[in-house]
């Protein structure tokens, strides 16, 4: 046989074992056996370049390196769904698909917790991968996405066809992840979702590769038109073509079906390998989607059922305090460890002496705990009748833990700080902060490494960080790390110089100034030192911010030592200008809009991000000052002043098409 006649084979017997393991769970051969035979075809490949295609199995370690992402416009547009809360809800939808269509079933599917990406494939063969986006636009992951072992890179046959699904990181490789991430000093993953979004984004595919991702399929890209099977037909075809199709997809008779499948999910949710935060119901009948329709974001064929937050009870061990990078000190519940949601938690934030005393919490308290926004853990209220009478009350420290500096609580305020500026708790919490994702996004700087950097005497300050490459030789030999890692981390450190003016903002640390405050400053101002230069008025312009926002800002760049850090970075190269997108400046900017009431397709916080980024803003009363109120199903009272007041008032499709203006 000759090379490219081998060469072929093994592809095709590869590819015949990856279906076997990652579809239909039967695999024939030891992952030994597996990997000597993915070992032969890269040395021929190797050894024969001309003979190596983009199909073949060998992708799957990663090797390509892009210099940026780019920009992938969908075929048809990726739309969210709508979400129920509880059974009432779905029953709800049942009844306006029955006023829409009839004689119709529906398909329960698991809600993977991860993140939705569409795959183009020619001939069979994988072309193009891309993530989301804003629906209509998403980002080129193709490299990444050949590194996934359950996406086949060459489809049982040569067909053109698009499919949509979920990439996840299982619990398992997260854990092994988070544990290297930590040992090197690096900030952990929040969450499997957060994981597998770091990983499906990186530049370099053979970071990829290392994350054990997965993708279960659940659509074929189609127009209504085209459709000529039910959803449950569809994804037995996509299986038999070589994609990974969930298992725990049911087809359901009726909505009572469908609400005993759902629960029956929600009860045994933390037995699969991944996360899920909810399930998806879909009709069906795939020749009826035209009829049911769509609204401008979702479809209204198919809708997310969330899942309740889940609570959990822990004992408070003890509480200790924690110094923030403003000097705000912390009281941290130290709790038996308890599983809650998919992940172990140990500990939970108590906010501030107030927050501790109103909920009466004291140590050895038994206490209810459950994860805000399925993230970050906190108490959710205490469970008094289990106290034995040996509970330690609270007490708020008065000295800073770290440094000894006595604290300060100001008038009318519930945090406590501590008011040394060279108190090393702060320093560090700063430098962390600054190097963080949503800040400058320093991969690699974690708190660990700021820490021993700290007291190795590298970093003292924010401009140290662009300092760092001055000892490099010192960093390699002092501090452990080898010629590889440090360089990388020193090209993250220069990346970073390049970063938009709002994320420098951020990074800074001033009081009060969330990403949010930073974002509008940036978009107003365009140059940091014209923001140096502003004085409360000229903040106050700005509507997000008020007094007490634009005191602090004033004051923070009136401290000579800030300036001279703000000249530092200057003198460092650092970007201080603002180079996002501008405001949509139509027919919203300038307004103040309350929302009120449940609107049919957009949650809360989404139409509020719509607003802000056409230039409104949403408030949260109706007054003289309100342009307009934007009301849904059960609006109340704010409904009732308007129409008292005057107040121009909408429904969601007006809004929309405000926006579009």
């Amino acid at each position: 046989m000759d090379v490219k006649k081998r060469i072929e084979a093994l592809k095709e017997e590869i590819e015949k074992h990856n279906y076997r393991y990652h579809v239909l769970d039967q695999p024939e051969i030891s992952d030994i056996e597996y990997d000597q035979l993915l070992q032969t075809l890269i040395e021929l490949e190797s050894s024969y370049p001309e003979y190596k295609t983009s199909d073949s199995p060998s992708q799957r370690i990663g090797g390509e390196v892009l210099d940026s992402f780019d920009k992938v416009e969908h075929s048809l547009p990726m739309l969210s769904l709508s979400n129920a809360f509880n059974a009432d809800d779905l029953r709800s939808f049942d009844q306006r698909i029955k006023k829409l269509a009839s004689n119709i079933t529906y398909v329960v599917e698991e809600k993977i917790d991860g993140l939705a990406a569409s795959l183009r494939y020619e001939g069979g063969i994988l072309v193009q991968a891309a993530t989301r986006g804003n629906g209509t636009t998403g980002e080129d992951i193709t490299h990444n996405v050949k590194t996934i072992k359950k996406v086949p890179l060459k489809l049982a046959k040569p067909l053109d066809i698009e499919v949509r699904g979920e990439i996840f990181m299982p619990k398992a490789s997260f854990l092994s992840l988070n544990e290297k991430k930590e040992k090197n000093g690096e900030a952990p993953f929040k969450n499997p979702r957060n994981a597998a979004a770091g990983s499906i984004r990186q530049l370099d595919s053979k970071v990829a590769a290392t994350r054990d991702l997965d993708m279960f399929i659940y659509s074929k890209v189609e127009t209504d038109s085209e459709a000529q099977t039910t959803h449950m037909e569809t994804l037995d075809k996509l299986k038999s073509l070589g994609f990974h199709i969930n298992a725990y997809t049911e087809h359901k008779d009726d909505i009572d079906n469908v609400i005993k499948a759902v629960e029956t999910i929600e009860a045994s949710r933390h037995e699969r390998r991944y996360d899920i935060d909810g399930v998806v119901l879909k009709v069906n009948e795939r020749h009826l989607y035209e009829q049911i329709g769509y609204t401008a974001k979702s479809p209204k064929w198919a809708i997310a059922y969330k899942f309740k937050a889940e609570e959990v009870m822990s004992q408070i061990q003890d509480i200790f305090f924690q110094v923030g990078r403003t000097g705000q000190i912390t009281p941290v519940a130290q709790l038996e460890p308890v599983e809650v949601q998919g992940s172990t938690v140990s500990r939970a934030t108590l906010h501030n002496e107030d927050y501790v005393k109103n909920k009466d919490i004291r140590i050895k308290d038994y206490v209810s705990i459950k994860k805000a926004g399925d993230i970050i853990p906190e108490v959710v209220h205490v469970i008094k009748e289990k106290r034995q009478g040996d509970e330690i009350s609270f007490e708020m420290v008065t000295a800073c833990p770290k440094c000894e500096t006595p604290l300060k609580r100001a008038e009318g305020e519930a945090d406590t700080y501590c008011p040394n500026d060279a108190c090393p708790a702060k320093s560090m919490e700063r430098l962390i902060h600054f190097a963080s994702r949503e800040a400058m996004n320093i991969e690699g700087l974690g708190g660990k490494i700021v820490e021993h950097f700290y007291n190795e005497g590298y970093l003292k300050d924010i401009p140290d960080i662009y300092r760092l490459k001055e000892h490099r030789e010192a960093l390699m030999m002092r501090a452990g790390f080898g010629q590889k890692s440090i360089d990388k981390l020193l090209k993250h450190i220069e990346e970073s110089k390049k970063r938009s003016l709002e994320k420098l903002i951020f990074g800074l640390g001033i009081r009060f100034v969330g990403q949010k405050v930073s974002k509008v400053s940036a978009m107003h101002f365009h140059q940091l030192f014209d923001i140096v230069k502003a004085n409360e008025a000229d903040l106050m312009a700005i509507d997000e911010i008020g007094e007490k926002i634009a005191q602090s800002v004033v004051a923070y760049f009136k401290e000579d030592k800030n300036l001279k850090k703000i000249e530092a970075l200057k003198a460092l190269d650092i970007n201080m200008e603002y180079t996002g997108k501008s405001l949509n400046k139509g027919q919203l900017y300038g307004k103040k809009i309350v929302l009120t009431g449940t609107l049919p397709t957009l949650s809360r916080k989404e139409a509020q991000t719509m607003i802000e980024e056409n230039g409104g803003q949403v408030t949260t009363s109706v007054s003289s000052n309100t342009d307009m109120v934007c009301a849904g199903e059960n609006a109340g009272s704010k409904l009732q002043k308007a129409q008292e007041l005057g107040v121009e008032v909408i429904d969601e499709d007006q809004l929309k098409a405000l926006l579009k203006r």
